[in-house]
């Protein structure tokens, strides 16, 4: 296990954990020898649980103060004001709060007394003093979602023992020594020793320690794991090296093979495959049958193989994620917004993150820019990358700039009608855009008009 960490930090060192590429025609074999080694809550209970208070009190954005509220509201269940005002009778003050909510927005669903009260009077009575309450709950906050003081107690010892490991420069002794030999126990804190001193951050090691796939409770299987995805080079310090750890270890290797068999017959090069891998590690967790899916709905509607080949999966491997449903859905809605088949494919190619959206972000954007703005359907078939922006904090901002100036016949030489190019406005930081359409205009009262429509766009 030792070698297996000065391995990894050789990695880190001399590769600057760049992409590694497989080119020898062996490469499936040469790999795979390698892989041998409560109750629905009354809405009156919510009335003082407003968006105001979770940026004005715990510092979120509007957008996620909002996303939280729809959370809680469509599900319907569980009293926030009750949620915070138990953790805050308990010691836990705004910071605390703030970073809870923000990792386990879920809290606040939860029943304060049937389910939170419990498990904090329970970690008292084990000694546990308000300041490493707080500490440990604010790292791993799903604790408290817990059922059972048994399983509370264990993972709430777990995340201590961490991080005091972390606080120690006697990382075994400090931890181990009190441990049974052999128990699930001082695996899982072996094994996240391990990983600590491979360089992955505590926070990850929290994800992994109550994770439902146990990865770290075993110790054979787990150091075959770590020991794969080390060689495959990937950085301890990433969420890819967790999440390629996590699919490793619930793989066999005749299910990767296999896997990597079925991109080759689709007509992707094995090394391309391990490639994407390395960028992409869940490719290889995706089932049989929604790769083939996937596949089949993209050539039936718009694409040749080298197409998607050649685009799909190099720029947008998320694709082979998507249902059938969902591809078919963004087509339908795309030709209903009068985009042609052939255009739906060029856009695709050229932004395939626009399968991803909403059909209803989809619309919204297009009706804004073309009905709104008068910006030609045309405009956005050749620049697809337009709805990669956010609405509110570029789309709306600018063209409403873009707006007051056309009102004014300050642009196109003095043509209202038309709008500017659409990379012009948006293919831009929001410093070149007003240097570009604010800052130049010889009139500091039109200036000022114009920054504020500017600003207060981005606020609102």
């Amino acid at each position: 296990m030792y070698s297996l960490i000065l391995r990894g930090r050789r990695l880190i060192e001399f590769q600057k954990w760049g992409h590694l590429r497989f080119a020898s025609p062996n490469v499936l074999s040469t790999l795979s020898s390698s892989f041998s080694s409560a109750s629905p809550a009354d809405g009156r209970k919510r009335n003082n649980f407003t968006v105001a208070y979770l940026v004005d009190s715990l510092g979120f954005t509007t957008k996620l103060a909002e996303s939280i509220l729809r959370k809680v509201t469509s599900e319907a269940k569980g009293d926030p004001d009750s949620v915070l005002n138990l953790l805050k009778s308990h010691g836990f003050r705004d910071s605390h709060i703030s970073t809870i909510i923000s990792n386990y927005p879920r809290l606040l669903l939860l029943d304060a007394e049937k389910s939170l009260a419990p498990n904090l009077k329970f970690l008292h009575s084990r000694g546990a003093s308000t300041s490493e309450l707080t500490e440990i709950l604010s790292k791993v906050p799903k604790i408290l979602g817990m059922k059972g003081d048994k399983a509370v107690g264990r993972y709430y010892d777990f995340v201590k023992d961490i991080i005091e490991a972390d606080k120690s420069s006697n990382y075994e002794m400090s931890c181990l020594s009190a441990l049974p030999e052999g128990s699930r126990q001082e695996n899982i804190i072996r094994n996240v020793l391990v990983l600590r001193r491979l360089g992955v951050p505590q926070k990850l090691l929290f994800s992994l320690l109550i994770s439902c796939s146990h990865i770290v409770s075993g110790k054979d299987r787990f150091e075959e794991s770590l020991k794969k995805v080390v060689e495959m080079g990937f950085d301890p310090r990433t969420s890819k090296f967790v999440e390629a750890l996590r699919i490793v270890y619930q793989m066999s290797d005749k299910t990767v093979e296999d896997k990597v068999n079925l991109y080759k017959r689709l007509g992707f090069a094995v090394e391309d495959v391990w490639e994407m891998f390395k960028k992409y590690p869940f490719l290889l967790a995706i089932s049989e049958k929604n790769i083939l899916n996937s596949f089949e709905t993209f050539m039936r509607l718009a694409f040749t193989r080298d197409e998607f080949v050649r685009m799909m999966f190099r720029k947008y491997p998320f694709s082979l994620a998507y249902s059938e449903r969902k591809i078919i859905n963004i087509f339908e809605t795309f030709l209903g917004l009068g985009v042609t088949r052939d255009e739906f494919a060029t856009m695709i190619m050229s932004s395939p993150q626009c399968i991803g959206f909403s059909a209803e972000a989809l619309k919204r954007k297009t009706e804004f820019l073309v009905k709104k703005m008068n910006w030609p359907l045309k405009a956005l078939v050749s620049r697809p990358q337009v709805y990669n922006y956010s609405m509110e904090k570029m789309i709306v901002p600018r063209s409403n700039v873009i707006g007051a100036l056309m009102s004014r016949r300050l642009l196109r030489d003095g043509v209202s009608e038309i709008p500017p190019p659409l990379p012009s406005v948006f293919a831009c930081t929001d410093q070149a855009f007003l240097n570009r359409y604010v800052l130049k205009v010889d009139d500091k009262e039109l200036v000022a008009e114009l920054m504020a429509i500017f600003n207060a766009d981005r606020a609102s």
